[in-house]
């Protein structure tokens, strides 16, 4: 598959993730939808970013790298507005990471 579909694919399911796993936080409870939506929407962008940088880079370890970087900066950015940096940057980060690393695997 090719790189910047593969990463909208595995960005969409991993932000998915993301937003779901806010269920474990009992003071989430109110805001879920929001929190998949966004969590989701951030993953896409992330794995939109992802695909396009890994299109021009070659080499798992620069593409996880920058798939890191890129995670970082989207979720400051998306914590920036609720002051939730501890809960919203490192799954971010983790986003980006796996992104990456999926996308330098198995795209083409």
């Amino acid at each position: 598959m090719k790189r910047v579909p593969l990463g909208l694919i595995a960005g969409a399911v991993l932000g998915l993730l993301d937003g779901l796993s806010a269920f474990l936080i009992p003071e989430a409870q109110g805001m879920m939808t929001e929190i998949i939506v966004w969590g989701t929407a951030k993953g896409l962008v992330t794995g939109l970013l992802v695909g396009m940088i890994a299109c021009r880079i070659e080499g798992v370890g620069k593409n996880v790298l920058a798939g890191g970087a890129v995670g970082a900066v989207l979720s400051l950015l998306a914590a920036a507005s609720t002051g939730s940096y501890v809960e919203i940057v490192p799954t971010g980060i983790v986003i980006g990471l796996l992104a990456g690393l999926v996308v330098s695997k198995w795209g083409k």
